[in-house]
């Protein structure tokens, strides 16, 4: 699978706002971390584990952080209101809707997900099915 997920940052305070909202539903809780040396971020992970972790932070180069086409971070949610107060979360901190929260029986019987950008259009999905639950239940949330 992977350890962590970076998403680049224009302006960090913001996205960081945005991610605390639309996370909390999904019981990722955001840790303050010691700097490592590198560019600020904020990080997010399950309480009580360590990894997976997910990121948003200001670009190593030092250039601008740009979206990426064809690119989607899909996060598991524990249940289909979660993915619902995700979505809702989303679109009240400055998200923009690219597919409403519903059944989408193309991907399996039982996939329910929603679709929408972050407020700088990194493409993100959350989505609940019966076989993701272990990962959502694994961290204690």
């Amino acid at each position: 699978m992977f350890s962590h997920i970076i998403l680049g940052a224009r302006d960090l305070a913001l996205l960081t706002g945005f991610y605390d909202k639309v996370l909390a539903p999904l019981g990722l809780t955001r840790l303050d971390e010691p700097s490592d040396g590198g560019p600020a971020g904020s990080m997010w992970v399950m309480p009580g584990s360590y990894f997976p972790q997910f990121f948003v932070q200001l670009p190593f180069n030092g250039l601008p952080a740009t979206w990426g086409n064809g690119t989607q971070v899909s996060f598991a949610a524990p249940s289909p209101a979660a993915v619902d107060a995700a979505w809702q979360a989303a679109m009240e901190a400055g998200g923009v809707d690219e597919g409403k929260p519903g059944l989408r029986p193309n991907y399996g019987a039982d996939y329910y997900g929603a679709y929408f950008r972050d407020p700088e259009g990194n493409k993100l999905c959350v989505v609940h099915l019966a076989a993701l639950e272990h990962l959502t239940l694994r961290g204690g949330a």
